[in-house]
């Protein structure tokens, strides 16, 4: 009987606490094949109006490198714009990337 309680609560606490498995991962690995090293990269939710805040901050992604980025800003939003900004002043923008299914995106 001691058995049956002990699997018993395992199984309630099995269905109450979520589960990595369960959440969607944001995390999307950024690669630069551009030739140019990325200076600035942004990704915002499609539901603001703001870039926000330079996800790479003070580093650069050099030609040929990539970064992982987790994309979970609490809000649920999978749909992401993105916004690279390379050495030679070119920019770079792709919209409506989903970054619940996209594992890797690449700029070239």
């Amino acid at each position: 009987m001691k058995t049956y309680a002990i699997a018993s609560a395992f199984l309630v606490l099995a269905h109450v606490v979520p589960t990595p498995t369960l959440a969607a991962d944001r995390i999307v690995t950024i690669v630069n094949e551009t030739g140019y090293t990325m200076v600035e990269f942004y990704g915002s939710n499609n539901g603001t109006t703001s870039w926000e805040e330079d996800i790479l901050g003070d580093d650069t992604l050099p030609h040929g490198e990539s970064v992982d980025v987790n994309f979970d800003d609490g809000t649920g939003h999978c749909i992401f714009d993105f916004l690279a900004v390379f050495e030679d002043g070119d920019q770079v923008k792709q919209e409506d990337v989903d970054v619940c299914k996209v594992g890797t995106f690449t700029f070239n």
